[in-house]
């Protein structure tokens, strides 16, 4: 079998090398080709074009930013679509809507090829460690076929049954993990305004039975002021789209998610992009007066 990787980024690039370091013959294709270089020097092989990476793969690997990307590199809509895709495996790695994921599927079975949505959990530490967390949906052939590519890159994976169930698990998954975060920067803002020493509050959860990896970590970046990106601001604001999306459907009512969704845009539209999600807390305005109302971020929609 062999196995392309397309989108050569902050979460594919680590990918992309544990597959490499298990033994895996990997060819690689970036719409900037610069951020392939230290995958070649691992021995990954270069894709000239993504037209050449579908003609010489038999099974292609796609962690692209979002639909308008998967679109544009199978290129969709387009005749040389059926060409690229006709007898391939594709495995859809990021994240997207349930639905764009459906439709999708529909036409890369139609096409002649097999499709795998296989979204993972985690960011770029547990990418680096392959300790990710996989979600696989699809056909049972196809989905035994990708597994064994999935094992280098997680800690576990899980089969969520045909599409769109494995994005559907990952934006629920999402909806605990953005919450948690945003609640962590809203009890440090708060904490730094109440006099609260932040190091030692930090001590304190992290002593508890609520502290987690996320929690030690989110935290202590929101205690030193260290918001290099790991899940980045304009990422995780996508996502907290597609979460209250998927969670307000059948009129749900979903608070939380979509206040964090709207803290999520403010910091996103006040510059935050490339910063971590814990940079949200610069969304939370400064604290106001004594009996004046408390934080509430606007929904512009």
């Amino acid at each position: 079998m062999k196995v392309g990787f397309v989108g050569i980024g902050h979460m594919g690039e680590p990918m992309a090398r544990n597959l490499l370091r298990a033994g895996i013959a990997v060819r690689v294709w970036n719409r900037t080709p610069e951020k392939c270089r230290a995958l070649l020097e691992l021995g990954a092989e270069p894709a000239g074009s993504v037209q050449d990476l579908f003609k010489r793969c038999t099974l292609v690997l796609l962690m692209l930013l979002d639909s308008e990307a998967m679109d544009a590199v199978l290129g969709r809509g387009t005749p040389s679509f059926a060409t690229r895709v006709a007898g391939k495996v594709l495995v859809h790695l990021g994240t997207t809507s349930p639905e764009y994921s459906t439709r999708l599927e529909r036409d890369v079975v139609s096409a002649g090829g097999a499709y795998v949505e296989a979204p993972v959990s985690g960011s770029r530490g547990p990418a680096e460690q392959g300790q990710l967390v996989g979600m696989v949906a699809g056909q049972d052939a196809a989905v035994d076929t990708v597994l064994p590519l999935l094992a280098p890159l997680c800690a576990r994976v899980f089969r969520c049954g045909p599409v769109p169930g494995a994005l559907r698990m990952k934006l629920a998954a999402n909806h605990y993990l953005i919450g948690m975060v945003t609640v962590l920067a809203e009890t440090a803002h708060a904490a730094r305004h109440a006099n609260v020493d932040l190091r030692t509050l930090r001590d304190v959860l992290d002593a508890g039975p609520m502290a987690s990896a996320v929690s030690r970590t989110k935290f202590d970046k929101l205690v030193r002021g260290d918001f290099s990106a790991q899940a980045a601001i304009r990422d995780v604001s996508t996502i907290a789209e597609l979460v209250l999306h998927q969670s307000e459907g059948d009129r749900r009512d979903t608070p939380l998610i979509r206040q964090c969704a709207a803290l999520y845009r403010a910091a996103l539209a006040a510059g935050h992009g490339d910063a971590d999600m814990a940079a949200v807390v610069h969304a939370f305005h400064p604290p106001r007066a004594p009996g004046a109302e408390d934080l509430h971020v606007e929904d512009p929609r």
